[in-house]
This record gives C-alpha cells, sequence and structure tokens, in this order.
C-alpha cells in the first residue's frame, strides 16, 4: 500500500523549515523536529528531500551518553 500523504501543505511546509534549518548549519533529531516544527515523520521528510528533491543530507547515528539509546541525527 502507497504512503499517501492526506495532507501534502503541511509536509511540503515541514520538509522546508527542516531543509532551511539543516541550511543554516544545524543538526536535527526526530525530538528536535517534533518540539520545533510539530514533525513525527522525520525520516521521511529528509527521504523526500534527498530523493525528490536532491538534497545532500548525511545521518549520523548517535548515542545518548545517558541512556546509552541511538538516535540519528540529520546535517548537510
Amino acid at each position: 500500500m502507497a504512503n499517501v500523504n492526506e495532507n501534502p501543505v503541511t509536509s511540503a511546509t515541514q520538509g522546508e523549515k527542516i531543509l532551511n534549518y539543516l541550511m543554516e548549519g544545524h543538526t536535527i533529531t526526530a525530538i528536535e523536529a517534533l518540539n520545533m516544527f510539530g514533525c513525527f515523520r522525520l525520516a521521511s521528510r529528509i527521504s523526500d528531500l534527498v530523493h525528490k528533491e536532491g538534497y545532500i543530507i548525511y545521518k549520523e547515528m548517535v548515542k545518548d551518553p545517558k541512556t546509552g539509546k541511538r538516535y540519528a541525527q540529520y546535517s548537510m
């Protein structure tokens, strides 16, 4: 089943905000994307920017020193 976005305006706006944030030299994680842009699916927005728009975005797996959990951190 295809992933159909029922609200492409919201998705595009989130993607644009995330792209601008990355282009300013910041890194972003899923929790930051949720808190700053209301984006629950950062990996999907990153995938759109890479595969549909052609941007080069790097993914680094980071380990939280307190909890030991790993999470993705994106940058340009």
